[in-house]
């Protein structure tokens, strides 16, 4: 018997902040309020603190995690721990071996059905690499290398990608590039990018 059998099967929300903290919820924990609804508090924040990516997946599938230098990691969904709804949650540094100065960039949910997707990182340097998600299938407790990055440069967001999505990318002073995500060839997982 596995041990992930005994473990149940629901869909759970998941929620990182800016800060770094990470947790789970029943989704049963939201309900549709009637007319005149106040909403529900959904968690506890620092003053500056914001819910930075959240989205509902089920407690067995896998969700992994780009961080700013560059790495990938990669857990089961019952692996993240489960929090209140007034909770914080965790600091991501319980959870995953992070370097100092290290922060998450990304957090994807990894469909069941992945055949033919991709992976799109942008830098904060204008760099750009598609990388087939397969390639992420074997990824080490201790992370494995996403993307190599130049000394002054760092990972600023991962994206899932169905294989023909037009991608825009923008930057602080406004300027964009709208693209289809072919004109960027699928690279391997050490490569720099274009």
């Amino acid at each position: 018997v596995d041990i992930e059998d005994l473990i149940p099967e629901e869909e759970s929300v998941y929620t990182l902040t800016s800060k770094g903290y990470l947790k789970r919820m029943p989704a049963d924990t939201y309900r549709s309020q009637r007319r005149g609804g106040r909403g529900v508090m959904g968690m506890t924040r620092r003053e500056d603190d914001y819910a930075e990516t959240m989205f509902i997946a089920s407690s067995h599938d896998y969700i992994m995690f780009y961080t700013t230098r560059g790495r990938a990691y990669r857990l089961k969904g019952y692996e993240i721990p489960e929090g209140s709804k007034t909770s914080k949650g965790t600091n991501i540094v319980n959870i995953l071996p992070l370097e100092n100065g290290e922060k998450v960039s990304a957090m994807i949910q990894v469909p069941k059905e992945d055949e033919g997707m991709y992976l799109c990182m942008v830098t904060r340097k204008g760099l750009i690499k598609r990388s087939s998600l397969d390639i992420f299938r074997n990824t080490r407790r201790n992370g494995i290398i996403a993307v190599t990055l130049r000394e002054d440069d760092e990972l600023a967001w991962v994206k899932l990608t169905m294989g023909d999505d037009d991608l825009l990318v923008a930057t602080r002073d406004g300027y964009s590039i709208r693209f289809n995500e072919n004109d960027c060839r699928p690279i391997g997982r050490t490569a720099r990018g274009v």
